[in-house]
């Protein structure tokens, strides 16, 4: 499973990076707010520092929901750097501007995602990603994590290629049970995937074998 890091804030990017587990990144209008990006100059540069940074996908999300805003927003995007995905919303129009982009050599990420139903529509259109949210659908009271699993098991099943790109991860759990239910690719905050290093036994391990080499010494 790649790990991708959903975030707009550079230093945790390049910290992610440096771990040398990381294979893209995902963004979204209210992460490039909460980083204090605003007018389009800035959050095409933004953008392009990212790619910069990270030798993976980056996807960049459309901010239209007509056809012809999604198309022309889309295509300025996509001319900021090779590395660059299209971030669609799963809407009709957006289904129908993922097609569009898949017949003209543009890579998509179809988002906002809640159904298996609407999967499979991602993947007829030619979606190279399609993003469920997983923690919106447990705020709803159902197992975000089993849509992952009915997802695989369709596109498995059918031999779509677009790949499953679990979003909306809460904790360290989320990304191992994604893992488990067979995702492709894990989207998550940076704290979430630092939390998978933690282990209490880790530290009391790590801490008897620092002390054991003080008395060797």
């Amino acid at each position: 499973m790649k790990f991708f890091i959903d975030t707009a804030n550079i230093a945790q990017i390049k910290e992610a990076n440096d771990l040398g587990i990381l294979d893209g990144v995902t963004t979204n209008p209210s992460l490039m707010a909460k980083e204090g990006i605003k007018g389009h100059d800035a959050i095409m540069k933004h953008y392009k520092d990212i790619c910069e940074i990270v030798d993976g996908p980056v996807s960049a999300e459309v901010f239209g929901t007509t056809f012809d805003e999604i198309i022309m927003e889309g295509k300025v995007l996509a001319a900021i750097h090779e590395n660059i995905v299209v971030k669609v919303p799963m809407i009709k129009e957006g289904v129908k501007a993922i097609k569009w982009f898949t017949d003209n050599g543009i890579r998509t990420n179809c988002t906002l995602v809640f159904s298996a139903g609407q999967a499979i529509l991602a993947a007829k259109a030619g979606a190279a990603f399609v993003s469920p949210f997983i923690g919106r659908i447990d705020d709803s009271s159902w197992d975000g994590v089993q849509l992952i699993e009915q997802i695989v098991g369709i596109y498995n099943a059918q031999g779509y290629m677009t790949e499953v790109l679990a979003a909306s991860i809460r904790n360290p759990l989320h990304i191992v049970r994604c893992a488990e239910a067979g995702a492709d690719i894990c989207t998550c905050p940076l704290v979430s995937i630092l939390g998978l290093l933690k282990h209490p036994l880790t530290d009391i391990g790590l801490e008897q074998f620092l002390n054991d080499a003080k008395k060797m010494q």
